[in-house]
C-alpha cells in the first residue's frame, strides 16, 4: 500500500531532489481512495520503464507533471483535454488522495500517478524523447541564498528533462519568486536542447495549461508577488 512506502535509511541522497518530504494527516475519504483506486491509477517506480500505450490503453500525447500538490490543476487540465494522457508525480499523501477523489468524482481516465521522487522516475521509468510535455509549477523556491543550491531547476536536472521530451515537446515552468524565475531563465536559456517559445530572454504569458489558480499561486498573489511563466521547446 502506498502509505507504507518507505525510503531505506542507507539510500544515498541525490544532489538534486524533486521534493521535501512532508508528513500530514489524510482524511478518511483520502485513505479510502488510496486503498481502492491506487491499483488502477498508481504506477510503481520498481516496475521500470513505463509503456504509455499499455497503461492508458491507447496511443496519445503524454504530459508529465512534477509535484502536482492537491491535483486541482492536473485534474482540470486532464478533463479539458481528454485527447491527452497525463502522468503526475508527487510525494505528498494527502495530495495524491485529493487527486484520486477528483478522479473518482469526475470519472477521469487519462491520469496515472507515481508516488516517488521525480528525478528517479525520470531516470528509471521514462524513455528518452517520449514525452510531449513536462509541467513543473511553483516548485519550492528555497528563498534563502544559502539554500539556492537545493532548487530543483539546475543544469543537470534540466538536461534530464530535455532528454525526455520529444522534438518540439514543451517544458512549462511557473513560479511566484522573481529571483527563481530569473535563475530558471538563465539555466534554460543555456541549454542547447531547448528554445524559448516566447523569444530569447522573454517570459511567457499565462498558459491555458494552467486553467485554475493553485494554493501556492494564490498565496503568492495575495502576498503581492507576480507570477513568472516559462515555456521552452525541445529543438534538435
Amino acid at each position: 500500500m502506498i502509505e507504507n512506502v518507505m525510503i531505506p535509511k542507507d539510500t544515498p541522497l541525490r544532489r538534486v531532489r524533486s521534493f521535501v518530504r512532508r508528513d500530514s494527516r489524510m482524511t478518511d475519504a483520502q485513505r479510502r481512495v488510496l486503498q481502492t483506486l491506487w491499483p488502477t491509477f498508481g504506477l510503481m517506480k520498481e516496475d521500470g520503464m513505463v509503456d504509455f500505450q499499455r497503461i492508458f490503453g491507447r496511443k496519445a500525447p503524454v504530459i508529465l507533471e512534477i509535484g502536482f500538490g492537491s491535483g486541482l490543476s492536473l485534474s482540470e487540465i486532464a478533463k479539458q483535454h481528454p485527447e491527452k494522457d497525463f502522468i503526475g508525480v508527487e510525494t505528498y499523501h494527502p495530495g495524491i488522495g485529493s487527486l484520486l477523489l477528483e478522479i473518482e468524482k469526475e470519472n477521469i481516465q487519462n491520469i496515472r500517478i507515481y508516488y516517488a521522487d521525480a528525478v528517479e522516475v525520470l531516470q528509471e521509468c521514462i524513455s528518452s524523447q517520449s514525452l510531449d510535455g513536462i509541467q513543473l509549477f511553483f516548485p519550492d523556491p528555497w528563498p534563502k541564498r544559502k539554500h539556492h543550491k537545493r532548487r530543483i531547476i539546475q543544469p543537470e536536472f534540466v538536461n534530464i528533462l530535455a532528454d525526455k521530451l520529444k522534438t518540439a515537446g514543451v517544458l512549462h515552468l511557473a513560479t511566484d519568486w522573481e529571483h527563481y524565475a530569473q535563475q530558471m531563465m538563465q539555466v534554460l536559456s543555456k541549454s542547447d536542447k531547448l528554445i524559448n517559445i516566447a523569444g530569447a530572454g522573454q517570459f511567457a504569458t499565462r498558459s491555458a495549461q494552467r486553467p485554475v489558480m493553485t494554493k501556492f499561486e494564490s498565496r503568492g498573489t495575495k502576498s503581492g508577488r507576480a507570477i513568472w511563466e516559462l515555456q521552452f521547446a525541445r529543438c534538435d
